[in-house]
């Protein structure tokens, strides 16, 4: 590379991934294969439109390349064509969500009066996503968010409460994912829900979309009406997303399809669309469905030595690839110096400076600010690639011990 600039910091960037142990629970690592095709001439190409129906000429290319996609995509959740849909184009998660949004749920911000388009979503705080109708997104500026919790008493979701809150409420559409609950969702009792309100069911399975095509996490394609995803968490790829909605007499897909384009993008990016290809395929082989239930076995096993070791893990544990652990009160309200009480954003710095990355996180009924929460966030995505197995999370819990209760940042 002539630019030596850049070229220093893309160099500083991959000596400093090396050095890292990485819990960032929305974080992998993509193959080679992924990094050649998205640093392809692919790049040059301009492709506004779908497959057959470009704006520019010289795109036969291309339509092969999004329909190969398309194709693996319907193939690896084992979908059929005849009954699914999937859109390639989104090019992250959140404009993927808002497009789903402006496709199938009429706007009504927090101030219209009449007709307010209301999504219902897991809130913030409790592990939800800015784009499940949060007030800072643009789906709470346009939409109404009506929010669901977990339960104080479990910290699990409490199904006949959401039922109860989405016949109250009527929501246009029920969102059901997260970015921060470590419980495997029952997509059929939120199905039960979404027919009780009227309402769409959307499944956001961005966290767990490579545990679900490893066979390590329920699939919500049975009770559904649209799946939304990114690519780059569990499913090892690109930062992308893909939209999967059902073929049926309300003609979602058409309606999502355009919410995409023209509503929202304008080209699509191809070199990205080709490296989602190669990552869907490297995720349908048996290498890869070990690969998922490794990460299950590593998230367990550093939840529970978390929890051998006297740390509140949020729930009681995990199910996915991903924890909560209190590392302020560690449930106990009467001293905040219980089990080192750190907060959140000090619990990051520490394991920073001492080469375990990780994220603040707030927990559920947190009485400290977003800013300095209560908590932090891990996942075992990114370490499991890397080809740890329990032993090495095992380690990893009793290092983390060590920096939180004495400030040790040793290697």
């Amino acid at each position: 590379m002539k630019d030596t600039q850049i070229k220093k910091l893309i160099d500083a960037e991959k000596k400093r991934q090396k050095k890292a142990i990485n819990l960032i629970a929305s974080e992998n690592y993509v193959s080679k294969d992924v990094l050649e095709a998205l640093g392809s001439e692919l790049t040059n190409k301009y492709a506004e439109g779908y497959p057959g129906a470009r704006y520019y000429g010289g795109n036969e290319v291309m339509d092969k390349i999004e329909n190969l996609a398309k194709e693996r995509a319907l193939k690896l959740f084992k979908l059929s064509p005849n009954e699914w849909a999937v859109n390639v184009q989104p090019l992250s998660g959140s404009p993927a969500n808002i497009a789903v949004y402006l496709a199938l749920v009429p706007q009504g911000g927090p101030d219209a009066s009449v007709g307010a388009g209301k999504i219902m979503g897991m809130s913030l705080a409790h592990g939800g996503h800015l784009t499940h109708g949060h007030k800072v997104s643009a789906s709470g500026k346009f939409w109404t968010q009506v929010p669901y919790d977990v339960s104080q008493k479990t910290e699990v979701l409490d199904y006949e409460e959401l039922k109860q809150v989405a016949s109250s409420e009527k929501p246009a559409l029920i969102v059901a994912g997260f970015t921060a609950y470590p419980r495997i969702i029952d997509f059929k009792k939120f199905r039960d829900a979404a027919n009780a309100g009227g309402a769409y069911l959307m499944v956001d399975m961005s966290h767990f979309a490579g545990l679900i095509a490893g066979g390590a996490y329920p699939s919500p394609f049975l009770y559904a009406d649209v799946v939304t995803t990114t690519v780059h968490k569990t499913l090892r790829g690109p930062r992308a997303a893909l939209i999967f909605s059902r073929k049926d007499n309300r003609e979602l897909d058409k309606k999502i399809d355009k919410a995409v384009f023209p509503g929202l993008q304008g080209g699509p990016h191809l070199n990205q669309i080709a490296a989602v290809a190669v990552a869907l395929q490297e995720a349908s082989t048996p290498v890869f469905r070990k690969y998922a239930a490794q990460v299950v076995k590593n998230a367990r096993a550093l939840s529970d030595e978390l929890a051998r070791l006297e740390w509140r893990i949020i729930s009681g544990g995990t199910d996915s690839h991903l924890l909560l652990v209190d590392t302020w009160m560690n449930g106990n309200p009467s001293t905040s110096l219980m089990a080192g009480g750190v907060g959140g954003k000090e619990a990051s710095e520490r394991l920073e400076k001492a080469g375990i990355i990780v994220n603040k996180n707030t927990i559920p009924f947190d009485t400290r600010s977003p800013v300095d929460p209560s908590g932090i966030r891990l996942g075992t995505a990114a370490e499991t690639t890397r080809g740890k197995k329990e032993k090495d999370f095992i380690a990893i819990a009793r290092k983390i011990d060590r920096i939180l209760r004495n400030g040790d940042r040793t290697h």
